[in-house]
């Protein structure tokens, strides 16, 4: 833990930030599946192609101003641009509390950003886009090399790079074993989460892998016990990726120190 880490500010403004992150995170996800610049045209309206207003585009406050519909044809908005920026600032408030390192933070925000594009994109459309975790990895990494070289922790930056290549060949494993129960973009999806783990400590790599299989676990046996799915029905795994991820970074090495024989 860094010296003086201001756990309070560090949520407060990843929240505050967290906004901005989550309409673009929102934008990536509408986009990328219909092969769109994220950056032009500027946000309308996919319906009526109206260009969205400047108090139109500030996160959660216009949407509930807008009662969830386009002010120019009334069409409604879908509830997933909403959700998604809930949860990307609960996630960059949680993060920015829980992180041991303030300078670590912007690399571990631009991978939850990714993460929370990636997970609905999967859980929508069933796929794992690789330019979005490509570019996720591209931005994150100097930032963590940064955060290495200003705190001193190479040997933490060589864990995650060690993490990563571990947990993509894990993955490759499975992927190669079981070709209908996994997508290739979860092996790349799993390398990208493995480096982030595995920079706060090689221990909470497992820590967040498992939780994702757990996480992954609970809507799969309710969906066998209520007969809405089979074995052999395919879930998106992306969500639980991601939100395991989350888990081991927030609270994996607490979970570890309360575990001393792990």
């Amino acid at each position: 833990m860094d010296a003086g880490y201001p756990h309070a500010v560090a949520a407060v403004v990843s929240g505050v930030v967290g906004l901005a992150a989550g309409s673009f995170a929102g934008v990536v996800a509408d986009r990328v599946e219909r092969e769109e610049s994220v950056v032009r045209p500027a946000s309308h309206c996919t319906a009526c192609q109206a260009p969205l207003r400047a108090r139109d585009n500030i996160p959660v406050v216009s949407y509930v101003l807008l009662g969830g519909r386009c002010h120019a044809c009334g069409v409604r908005i879908p509830p997933r641009d909403l959700v998604i920026e809930l949860v990307t600032v609960a996630v960059f408030v949680l993060i920015g509390w829980r992180l041991p390192s303030v300078w670590a933070l912007p690399s571990y925000l631009v991978v939850a950003t990714g993460l929370v594009a990636l997970g609905a994109i999967d859980l929508e459309h069933h796929r794992l886009p690789t330019p979005v975790i490509y570019a996720t990895a591209l931005v994150a990494t100097p930032l963590l090399v940064l955060a290495s070289g200003m705190t001193d922790r190479w040997s933490s930056l060589a864990v995650a790079f060690i993490g990563a290549a571990a947990c993509f060949a894990a993955f490759f494993a499975v992927f190669l074993a079981v070709p209908k129960g996994m997508g290739f973009g979860d092996v790349r999806l799993a390398a990208l989460c493995g480096g982030w783990l595995g920079w706060l400590g090689a221990g909470v790599i497992p820590v967040g892998i498992l939780a994702a299989f757990v996480l992954a676990g609970l809507p799969a046996i309710a969906l066998l016990a209520a007969g809405r799915a089979t074995r052999k029905t395919r879930l998106a795994f992306g969500p639980f990726l991601a939100a395991g991820t989350v888990v081991g970074i927030c609270f994996g090495r607490a979970m570890l120190s309360s575990w001393p024989h792990l």
